[in-house]
C-alpha cells in the first residue's frame, strides 16, 4: 500500500503534468472532479494545489476557480557548453528514509527519466540531516534498470552518488533548477520550522557516463539556514561559447552594467550558514 507521502506525490505528479501540458490560464477541474479522479480526500488535494499555488505553478481567482499561472522566467547561470563544479556544503549529512517503494514511473516521471511510464522505478522519500539538524526533505525517483539491487542501507548511508557508484553506475553530469517557495504543515513539522517559513525547491535531472538519466529528485531546503553562493567572473577574461549578449541580465546584476565588460563566467556552491 501506498504511504501518504506517495500519495501526495502522486496528486502532485499528476498537477504538474496538467501545467506542462496546458496554457497558461488553462481552469483545473473542480475539487469534486480531482478528488474521484486521484481516490483521494479534499483535504489531500487541497494540500498539494496549495503548494503549487505557494510555488506559483497555480493562481487561484475568487469565485472563478485555480488556473495554470503564467511561465517563469528562466535564468542559467553557465551556458550550455560549460559545466560548474559544486563542491560539497559543509557540515556532516545523514539521511533518514521516509518511504521507499518500487512503483511505475507515470508519465511526468517517465518523461523526465526518459523511460516508459510503466517502467518501475525506485521511489524514496527521505529527510536529509546536517549535524543531526533537519536541514531538507528529498524526493528521489531512479530508474530500477539502472541499479536493480539499490536497497534501504543504501539511502540511509548518505551520499546516493557514492552508493550508485557501488551498484556500477558512475554519475557524470546533471542539470539543476533553484526557485523560492514556502513549506506546507507535514514540511514544516519535518523539517522543524513554522508553517509557511521559506524554502528553496530544487530539481535535478542526473546523467550517467554513458549518457543515461538515473536520477530525477526534487528536494526542498530549509531557506534560515540553506544559502546558494555564486562566484561570477566579470572581467575582459570571461569566455562563454557566445550565447551572451551585450544585453543579457544576470541575476542580481542591473540590466546595462555589463555592458562593456562582456559574457559572465560562474561557479556555484551551496552553503550552510
Amino acid at each position: 500500500m501506498a504511504g501518504a507521502i506517495l500519495k501526495r506525490e502522486r496528486v502532485r505528479d499528476y498537477l504538474l503534468e496538467m501545467i506542462e501540458t496546458h496554457p497558461p490560464g488553462a481552469p483545473l477541474p473542480a475539487e469534486r472532479i480531482l478528488c474521484q479522479r486521484l481516490s483521494v480526500s479534499r483535504p489531500t488535494l487541497r494540500s498539494a494545489v496549495d503548494e503549487l499555488v505557494n510555488n506559483g505553478m497555480l493562481v487561484r481567482q475568487h469565485g472563478r476557480g485555480t488556473f495554470v499561472a503564467p511561465a517563469k522566467i528562466t535564468q542559467e547561470m553557465v551556458s550550455d557548453d560549460r559545466t560548474m563544479v559544486l563542491p560539497q556544503a559543509a557540515g556532516v549529512w545523514t539521511s533518514k528514509v521516509l518511504e521507499f517503494a518500487t512503483i511505475a514511473a507515470g508519465a511526468r516521471v517517465g518523461r523526465r527519466l526518459g523511460i516508459s511510464p510503466a517502467a518501475e522505478i525506485f521511489y524514496v522519500a527521505r529527510q536529509r540531516f546536517v549535524d543531526g539538524t533537519p536541514m531538507a526533505i528529498e524526493y528521489l525517483h531512479v530508474p530500477v534498470a539502472a541499479a536493480p539491487r539499490l536497497s534501504l542501507a543504501d539511502l540511509e548511508s548518505g551520499c546516493l552518488y557514492e552508493r550508485l557508484k557501488d551498484h556500477g553506475v558512475q554519475v557524470h553530469d546533471a542539470i539543476q533548477s533553484v526557485e523560492p517557495t514556502v513549506t506546507n504543515d507535514v514540511e514544516s513539522q519535518l523539517l522543524g520550522v513554522p508553517v509557511l517559513s521559506p524554502a528553496l525547491l530544487f530539481e535535478r535531472l542526473t546523467n550517467d557516463d554513458a549518457g543515461r538519466t538515473v536520477e530525477y529528485v526534487h528536494s526542498l531546503y530549509r531557506g534560515d539556514r540553506y544559502r546558494i553562493v555564486s562566484r561570477l567572473a566579470l572581467g575582459p577574461t570571461a569566455t562563454t561559447s557566445g550565447s551572451a549578449t551585450a544585453d543579457a541580465h544576470h541575476p542580481g546584476i542591473p540590466p546595462g552594467d555589463l555592458t562593456a565588460r562582456g559574457p559572465v563566467r560562474s561557479a556555484t556552491v551551496g552553503d550552510i550558514q
